[in-house]
C-alpha cells in the first residue's frame, strides 16, 4: 500500500475499519490454517511412531482404527464432557502416567499405555477393536 493510498484510507474511517477488518480475517485465516497443519503433521508422526511400536500390520490396523475414532490421532485430544485425553481417550487422563511421565505430550507413551491397556483389557488391540466396534467404546 502506498503512502498516498494509506493516507486516504486513514481518512476515512469506514474504510480504515472495514480494511482493519479484512486484514484480521485474512490473518485470522492464516493463523487458524497453521494449527490444521500442525495436527497433521502431529497425527502422521503419531501413526508412524505406534507402526513402529506395534510391529504387527493386522495389530496396527486394529489400533488405528480405534485411535482415529477416539481422537483423530491428536494426542491432545480432550473429551470436554468427560476429560478423557490423548490418542486413546485414557480415563482418568493420569492413568497413563504409569507409561511415562510424558503422558501429556508424548505420542509414544500414550501409544504404549494404550496397547498395555488393550492387551491387559482384551487380550489384543484386534479384540479390543471388535469390542469397540459392538459397543462405540472401549
Amino acid at each position: 500500500m502506498s503512502a498516498a493510498s494509506f493516507l486516504r484510507t486513514v481518512s476515512a474511517p469506514k474504510k480504515t475499519l472495514a480494511g482493519a477488518a479484512l486484514v484480521a480475517a485474512t490473518c485470522g485465516t492464516l493463523i487458524a490454517a497453521a494449527p490444521a497443519q500442525a495436527a497433521t503433521t502431529s497425527a502422521s508422526s503419531a501413526q508412524a511412531t505406534a507402526q513402529k511400536m506395534i510391529g504387527n500390520s493386522a495389530e496396527f490396523q486394529c489400533f488405528s482404527k480405534i485411535v482415529q475414532h477416539e481422537s483423530g490421532w491428536n494426542p491432545t485430544a480432550t473429551n470436554a464432557s468427560s476429560g478423557a485425553y490423548g490418542l486413546v481417550q485414557a480415563l482418568p487422563a493420569s492413568k497413563m502416567a504409569s507409561a511415562g511421565s510424558d503422558w501429556k505430550t508424548n505420542p509414544a507413551t500414550q501409544i504404549k499405555w494404550g496397547l498395555d491397556y488393550m492387551k491387559d483389557r482384551y487380550g489384543s488391540a484386534c479384540d479390543a477393536w471388535s469390542f469397540w466396534q459392538s459397543n462405540n467404546w472401549y
